[in-house]
């Protein structure tokens, strides 16, 4: 399996790229991106050590040009390409009301532009391999989340783009489909409920924890399991889909609101 997988460095990206070092061994071929050379030094280090062959590249995913280059360098390492995996996101707090033009644009331009530069830059290569593309959304993409005003239109932007390649490249043999975590234990919530010491964190989780059907919240891994799926050949008739992972939160509405009494 030749895959690029943005945002590797932590959370969903690095238990992706673990995971596919793990499930495929000398053959899982990875291009591995982030913004930290550091920390990709050491995930390139521990993915080779469990077999796979791995390239690392530190990159901006904002600057123009940086898809091609990700492409090319795959191209050039391991002869194609087979899966983009556009993981690399981020969140900001603000009320619509008061957002500045700058800060909601941020948004789009990591967590929406940068799926629709790869995909574009990887067209080619992936009708070639009949390969995948798959983003890493959120189920703010479904549900308005107070106050990610800007971080919710993002990734809804990100499952229409990826529902809209998929309708047009279809065709070439490419499938494009999307992930959508539900509160997972990631580098991004870990000023919400990571910290086990922190009476306001622990209360957070339980609260959280309390409106999940499965009483627990995500692991990378799990949301990584979901990714190498629809990566792969086990997904080969899969395309367009946005695949909620989140232990059944979104099925939760009428509990959340009093009705239905039998639930507990």
């Amino acid at each position: 399996m030749r895959m690029i997988v943005t945002g590797a460095a932590s959370g969903i990206g690095l238990a992706t790229a673990t995971l596919a070092a793990e499930r495929f061994g000398d053959s899982a071929k990875l291009l591995v991106v982030d913004l930290s050379e550091d920390a990709l030094g050491d995930v390139a280090a521990d993915l080779r050590a469990r077999g796979a062959e791995v390239e690392a590249l530190a990159a901006d995913l904002r600057d123009e040009g940086v898809a091609e280059r990700l492409i090319a360098k795959s191209v050039s390492a391991f002869g194609g390409l087979d899966a983009v995996i556009s993981n690399a996101g981020i969140v900001g707090t603000g009320e619509l009301a008061t957002l500045g033009d700058d800060d909601y644009a941020r948004m789009f331009d990591v967590n929406a532009r940068p799926t629709w530069r790869l995909g574009k830059a990887a067209r080619g290569e992936l009708a070639r391999s009949r390969g995948a593309i798959v983003a890493t959304a959120s189920i703010s993409s479904l549900y308005p989340t107070p106050p990610l005003g800007s971080y919710s239109a993002s990734k809804a932007a990100q499952v229409m783009l990826v529902q809209q390649m998929a309708l047009e490249w279809g065709p070439d043999g490419i499938r494009c489909n999307c992930v959508s975590p539900g509160p997972t234990y990631t580098g991004i919530t870990a000023n919400a409920f990571n910290d086990a010491d922190n009476p306001a964190h622990v209360a957070n989780r339980e609260r959280r924890e309390a409106a999940i059907p499965l009483r627990k919240l995500g692991q990378p891994r799990e949301v990584a399991e979901a990714i190498l799926f629809l990566a792969g050949p086990g997904a080969s008739h899969i395309t367009g889909v946005n695949l909620v992972v989140d232990g059944g939160l979104s099925i939760a509405l009428m509990p959340a609101v009093g009705g239905g009494s039998g639930h507990r």
